[in-house]
């Protein structure tokens, strides 16, 4: 395939530099993970991995969606999802991308995806409080929070580390509960 994409940022072992590629890989990642994904999430992430400049990915879902392969869903939180015919590109044209680029794409988004939701379902306050730095985690429900976890840290570094171990690992307040309904 041509080279007409801009490769700035990424890597030249494992990158895409083909506009083409680019959308195939965009509508594969987005059929594999079948929920809204964030468009400019998606960007970055795929530049941070080295697998295609973030201006591209951005060209190339607004391109799909004019064209009718992809669909913005919510513009606030700038997210798509797939039609069929998007689908369809997907799973005709997938083999036309290199597996490593499939796997590292799909896993690094598959991650992104489950941040975007946690922070859309959590809220996260770092306070001061009579000198002392507290955060305070809390899952939200319906807009309101049925679990909150108020914790004393020593600096806004270890609140900043504990709001993203909170926003990576969906699996804090399972674990609570878990912990605290134990017989």
């Amino acid at each position: 395939m041509e080279r007409d994409a801009v490769s700035a940022g990424v890597s030249p072992v494992g990158g895409l530099f083909s506009t083409a590629e680019i959308k195939i890989l965009i509508c594969y990642v987005i059929s594999s993970i079948n929920a809204p994904v964030p468009g400019r999430m998606l960007a970055n992430t795929l530049h941070y991995e080295g697998i295609a400049n973030c201006f591209e990915v951005n060209d190339s879902i607004d391109s799909l969606c004019k064209s009718g392969h992809l669909e913005l869903v919510d513009s606030k939180d700038d997210t798509y999802i797939i039609t069929q015919s998007g689908r369809s590109i997907a799973e005709t044209l997938k083999t036309s991308l290199a597996y490593s680029v499939k796997d590292r794409a799909y896993n690094a988004a598959v991650k992104m995806v489950a941040h975007f939701r946690n922070a859309k379902e959590s809220d996260i306050k770092i306070t001061k409080e009579n000198g002392k730095m507290f955060i305070t985690c809390s899952a939200m429900d319906g807009g309101q929070p049925f679990m909150s976890v108020k914790l004393l840290v020593s600096d806004e570094e270890q609140a900043n580390y504990i709001k993203e171990r909170f926003l990576n690992d969906n699996t804090i307040y399972s674990q609570i509960i878990e912990i605290l309904t134990k017989r």
